[in-house]
């Protein structure tokens, strides 16, 4: 895979890249079926009136920028080398002895810890970004493990849901992610980049309701609503009830 650089920005630089992957054989499939997000624009049925906050659970890998896994001085994983990334601390997640980590080449990689083959990779970006001008790809929000699945969002216009068995896409919603975002039950509030918070159903991917917020920040779940930076909305519709 080529990573091209088109153009440099203060925080990070942009890329573009061809449909063949860097580690695993083959080609790209696209993944998107539309362009759009699909707004149902219907309450959220049964938000809890708090969840507990994630928590990953200790994880001893670390992950440059250079989408190197580290255990110590040792490398698990060595994954495109690339100077296109947002400057910050990414952190892999373990979970029953495998390392999972989000790179700034838009792929979310699975990693035997001991053994350090690849288990899967998966493409969490829009296809179009593939070919279609210069785009950030970097996955910059905290993954997180739910039950059978990982959800994942970077900064190439996806979030997903990916089977842990298998590393394959039950659905991604078209829309960027770069903070961190809250699963309650069968609901996941994400804060999007083009400052709209999203009620995402995790069965489908389809949004419940989607709200512009003032301002950028990672949301928080207190008292069955969802509060970012100032603002408060109703967990169930969506509605700003403080500002």
């Amino acid at each position: 895979m080529k990573k091209v650089a088109f153009f440099a920005m203060s925080a990070f630089a942009l890329c573009a890249c061809d449909k063949h992957d860097p580690i695993l054989p083959g080609e790209r499939v696209g993944i998107f079926a539309t362009d759009n997000v699909r707004v149902l624009n219907t309450p959220v049925p049964g938000a809890p009136e708090n969840v507990a906050e994630y928590e990953p659970g200790d994880c001893p890998y670390k992950l440059d920028n250079q989408n190197t896994i580290w255990n110590g001085d040792k490398k698990i994983f060595a994954g495109f080398p690339t100077n296109n990334y947002v400057r910050g601390e990414k952190n892999p997640v373990c979970d029953g002895g495998f390392v999972y980590a989000g790179l700034s080449t838009g792929e979310l990689v699975k990693v035997n810890a001991k053994t350090r083959q690849i288990a899967w990779i998966a493409d969490v970006y829009r296809q179009s970004n593939m070919t279609g001008g210069a785009s950030v790809l970097d996955i910059i929000a905290p993954i997180q493990i739910h039950g059978k699945y990982v959800y994942a969002g970077g900064l190439g216009g996806a979030f997903c849901k990916i089977s842990v068995a298998t590393g394959n896409t039950a659905w991604c919603a078209w829309f960027g992610v770069e903070h961190p975002f809250i699963i309650a039950n069968d609901v996941a509030y994400v804060l999007d980049t083009d400052n709209y918070l999203n009620a995402v159903r995790l069965r489908d991917g389809a949004v419940y309701w989607r709200t512009g917020v003032a301002r950028p920040a990672t949301p928080k779940y207190e008292n069955k609503t969802i509060v970012v930076a100032h603002e408060k909305f109703d967990a169930e519709s969506g509605k700003l009830l403080t500002h």
